[in-house]
């Protein structure tokens, strides 16, 4: 059961008061020096006010570019003395909090494979305790909501209260054409449970590719979700790290310059009586769900007992994925689709199965 947070929202930190999408924007490793100032220069001409870079660099193989380490934050430090922007970057030990903290960096994230190991979490809020500097926390690399929660806490009870979230999708075997699945839903749910959290999208890290930049990005602010971390660089062809994703700073702002942000809701008179009736229906429609669900589960209680009584197992693994076959293909043709019907039908079919277990545990 996660814990209430003791936040400061995100309208109140000073620097992220700009209107919706507030960017934070800059390469995903610093390399050079001139690298970064020309790339923070960039993003400073067009109004980005808080500069990312990578300075160190968890990866997946040892021998790849792992970051230009502590050097590279006195260059992050002339960015913030010479062009006034703030600077942020990622931390995963106790080691690099302290450093950021020598060096007078404004923002500091986790990373998701840091924010999946309750131990670096521990040992990043214990490094923390006592200052005041902003935290963001990237989803773990697996759909674990409880897991990204609890890295919160762990900050917050180290008495960190300017805290927000980036939300970079999850890693998954399935065949996407992102590099992440977004895996929207976990974001909308620890959206509703801290509605002032300063909440970004890392669009960069979701897509793996500059191309679907755009789609993803307007997806966040369709989910009114507060900014974007986006990867820029002032030549990505010659990144030392994740090159396909970056951007120019010209192409980020002509990225940001299309985007339609939305109200987040409206006084119209017209608006409010015409959402208020077709929220009615849609609330009639979830009784109405409701009331199906727990017929299915009475009959599921009869199944196990039927089950029970011939002595046979409870998990029928080929008719399941038939049944979920079909209705993913009799969903399609009512328009939904094939990841809303599999989630929806898999967690209908958890429920029947946890019924049906209920029935044979009995005497």
């Amino acid at each position: 059961m996660a814990h209430e947070l003791d936040i400061i929202p995100g309208t109140e930190w000073g620097f992220f008061t700009l209107p919706r999408p507030m960017c934070i924007a800059g390469p995903c490793s610093a390399e050079t020096e001139e690298q970064v100032m020309e790339t923070a220069k960039g993003l400073d001409a067009f109004g980005i006010h808080v500069f990312r870079a990578g300075i160190w660099k968890p990866r997946t193989h040892p021998g790849s570019f792992e970051g230009v380490g502590s050097p590279g934050l006195k260059w992050l430090k002339r960015v913030k003395e010479e062009l006034g922007m703030k600077v942020c970057t990622e931390v995963a030990t106790e080691k690099h909090v302290l450093e950021c903290i020598k060096y007078g960096i404004d923002v500091i994230w986790i990373g998701a494979r840091t924010s999946a190991n309750p131990f670096l979490m521990q040992e990043i809020a214990d490094a923390l305790e006592g200052t005041d500097i902003p935290v963001l926390v990237k989803n773990p690399v697996n759909p674990d909501l409880d897991l990204w929660i609890g890295a919160l806490e762990r900050l917050n009870r180290a008495g960190i209260r300017r805290l927000g979230v980036i939300h970079r999708g999850f890693s998954t075997s399935a065949p996407i054409p992102y590099r992440n699945d977004p895996g929207w839903r976990i974001a909308i749910e620890l959206r509703t449970r801290y509605p002032q959290m300063a909440f970004f999208a890392d669009p960069s890290h979701m897509a793996g590719d500059r191309k679907y930049l755009l789609e993803l990005s307007q997806r966040a602010m369709d989910l009114g979700l507060d900014g974007l971390m986006v990867e820029s660089h002032c030549d990505p062809s010659c990144a030392w790290s994740d090159a396909k994703q970056q951007l120019t700073p010209r192409d980020l702002q002509t990225l940001l310059e299309s985007l339609v942000i939305r109200e987040k809701t409206s006084d119209n008179e017209a608006y409010k009586e015409g959402i208020d009736a077709l929220r009615a229906r849609i609330d009639v429609l979830d009784e109405n769900l409701l009331k199906l669900l727990a017929d299915r589960n009475k009959v599921s209680s009869q199944i196990g007992q039927y089950k029970k009584d011939h002595n046979v197992a409870i998990l029928q693994a080929t008719r399941w994925e038939q049944v979920l076959s079909d209705m993913i293909e009799k969903g399609k043709a009512l328009g939904l689709s094939n990841e809303s019907v599999s989630a929806i039908f898999n967690a209908i079919h958890d429920e029947s199965v946890r019924v049906q277990n209920r029935v044979l545990e009995q005497d």
